[in-house]
């Protein structure tokens, strides 16, 4: 277990693949992946289940691709990928090569990737023919042309288009063998090895990981839903964000366990998986939570449940669940970091402590995690092990890095209650749409509704499950959408303009 390798003096010295290949040596026959069990509904490719062996043979057979392509050590490769095998094999593929992944939001477009992957100089996107209604493939075709140092798109599935290179091969039992790779001659672990993007009232914002602090954020959750070795791990969340790796990727690796996969929600196929699978583990967005338990969709009483909550400011008025110590809340603050905690005797939300926070809550030998502390400004700053030490070498902005003290502002303003030194998270971060995971700034949205008619206007609705939800307006709402679908923007934008049912 890595828990045995932390110790005060030296921590961390192990990487995400590290944890992976030492899983697959102690059972390499035991099941590692499973997709879900509706994927045919959503790709065109069936679901796939992965033994450790299978894994590790997919794993290293990508990254011989990817070196065989040309791309050098620590060049930025790009995910976007529904919540399948594929995304987490992608992942740890371009780490085994010395790359670092930059996993992709699945709605994002051209305008946002473009934006995004210009900002850290991508060289490759790791992708796939079909996703739903949406042809990601496609829209890489139009982002590569758009960012010249763009030379390589990859994708899994069938008619992908000219200029893609296929990969399903990387599963074929034989084929493919990975390389010998070059050995870093220092801390593996200290290199970065994700980057994903926060949007923020400045727009968006690459946060990069090292080895350690992707594994500080997997420990925070680890520890404090006390998932044991070997678990079985059912997650809707995907990987796309630091959030979604600290509460799908690396809980697994650090159990050595099964992972099961959700895509979006289907109740039908979430309840099969849950009775299926008979998960230790199971994460989804907190606001779920209510109306699956109404619906006796969580009768596993020994599951532990990790409920993400992308809008913290929610938590507090969150209804007690009678299942009081088996779910743990985990307040996401963008990308910069979160905070996990266990529910009290009542069922109700911890409050959000001010200082160092340690996991598990109160056990002899916890670990430290995060830290917490108020601005000047009175907003919510985060530091400790899971948050990012520097900005990314190329989009260094002296605003966004952390500062001399180590803590980064997250933009959520907060009250402290001096008596019982807790924080309290009282509004969103100002000028930020959240959907779901997703984050859009108003005013890009407004700038692209008004380019594709002037008198046409978007507008943030509040919505109990997702955070907000979009309504447009207009003459030709069929005309908007298609004018928006032109500009590249998010699929959640000129949604908002399309009926119900309506193709993208």
């Amino acid at each position: 277990m890595i828990l045995g390798e932390i110790n005060r003096e030296s921590g961390i010295t192990t990487t995400l693949d590290d944890l992976f290949r030492r899983a697959g040596v102690r059972h390499p026959d035991t099941i590692a992946l499973c997709d879900p069990p509706n994927r045919t509904s959503f790709t065109d490719v069936a679901p796939r289940t992965l033994s450790y062996a299978q894994a590790d043979h997919a794993i290293s057979a990508l990254a011989a691709r990817l070196r065989g392509l040309g791309l050098p050590t620590d060049a930025v490769v790009a995910i976007q990928l529904p919540n399948t095998v594929e995304s987490v094999i992608a992942c740890l593929g371009i780490l085994r090569a010395g790359m670092i992944a930059a996993p992709l939001p699945l709605l994002w477009r051209r305008r946002d990737l473009v934006d995004a992957l210009g900002r850290v100089s991508a060289k490759a996107i790791l992708t796939c023919a079909r996703a739903g209604n949406a042809a990601p493939a496609e829209v890489a075709i139009h982002t590569a042309a758009a960012l010249f140092p763009i030379r390589h798109i990859c994708g899994f599935g069938q008619n992908l288009p000219d200029g893609v290179v296929p990969i399903d091969d990387i599963f074929a039992p034989i084929g493919i063998h990975g390389a010998a790779l070059p050995l870093r001659p220092d801390s593996a672990a200290s290199h970065l090895a994700t980057i994903t993007f926060d949007i923020d009232a400045r727009g968006a914002n690459p946060i990069a990981r090292s080895h350690i602090e992707m594994i500080n954020g997997g420990l925070a959750v680890f520890l404090e839903l006390g998932v044991a070795p070997d678990a079985c791990l059912l997650s809707t969340i995907p990987i796309s964000s630091f959030a979604g790796m600290a509460l799908t990727l690396a809980p697994w690796l650090l159990s050595g366990g099964t992972l099961h996969l959700h895509h979006g929600f289907d109740p039908a196929a979430f309840t099969t998986q849950c009775a299926a699978t008979g998960c230790n583990m199971l994460v989804l967005p907190a606001t779920a939570l209510p109306a699956l338990a109404e619906a006796n969709m969580l009768a596993n009483e020994a599951c532990t449940i990790a409920a993400l909550w992308r809008s913290p400011e929610q938590v507090s008025a969150a209804k007690a669940f009678n299942r009081s110590t088996s779910v743990v809340d985990v307040s996401s603050f963008g990308e910069i970091g979160f905070v996990a905690a266990r529910r009290n005797d009542q069922g109700e939300p911890t409050p959000l402590p001010h200082g160092i926070i340690s996991a598990p809550r109160g056990a002899i030998g916890a670990i430290t995690v995060v830290e917490t502390a108020r601005s000047n400004a009175g907003t919510l700053m985060l530091g400790g092990p899971m948050v990012p030490s520097t900005a990314f070498p190329a989009v260094v902005d002296p605003g966004r890095a952390p500062d001399p003290t180590g803590f980064i502002d997250t933009g959520f303003a907060c009250q402290l209650d001096q008596k019982t030194q807790t924080l309290a998270i009282a509004v969103p971060r100002p000028g930020i749409v959240s959907i779901g995971g997703y984050r859009l700034r108003q005013a890009d949205m407004d700038a692209c509704v008004e380019k594709a008619a002037g008198e046409a206007a978007i507008v943030p609705l509040p919505d109990r499950t997702l955070g907000h939800r979009l309504a447009g307006t207009a003459r030709d709402k069929k005309m908007v959408a298609a004018a928006l679908d032109a500009q590249g923007v998010n699929a959640l934008i000129s949604g908002a303009f399309r009926r119900r049912g309506d193709a993208a």
